[in-house]
């Protein structure tokens, strides 16, 4: 008989391989890209909570170089799935949010994340 917990590691790690090499691909895509723009250095804003999330913005720099409408598409859905492999489901309940620098000159990503809680505390006393 097989495992069925088994098998459910066994499909995550699979699925966990295939978004990372997804990334990578992408990564290297984007980064040919972003230099050919003479763009150093790439920072998205990202949010998510109650089960969605998006984007909130990207900034590129030096100053005054444009993305067109695709590439920010391109740029911001690669921040956000960047985002959601190192913290899968932060976008659920009370959610999570972040910054994605990305130093395109030296090819190093930074991700400040903070997933949101709610703590609770609670006593019952009977009979003082």
């Amino acid at each position: 008989m097989t495992n069925p917990q088994t098998n459910i590691a066994e499909t995550m790690e699979k699925w966990r391989v295939e978004r990372e090499t997804e990334l990578r691909a992408t990564r290297g895509e984007l980064i040919a890209q972003l230099r050919g723009l003479g763009i150093t250095e790439v920072i998205a804003e990202y949010e998510g909570y109650g089960d969605s999330g998006n984007i909130e913005d990207v900034t590129v720099r030096p100053v005054g170089v444009k993305l067109t409408d695709d590439q920010f598409a391109e740029v911001g859905d690669f921040a956000w799935s960047f985002a959601y492999h190192q913290h899968p489901g932060f976008e659920n309940n009370e959610g999570g949010y972040g910054t994605l620098t990305w130093d395109v000159a030296a090819d190093s990503i930074t991700l400040d994340h903070a997933d949101r809680y709610i703590e609770c505390s609670h006593c019952h006393d009977e009979g003082l």
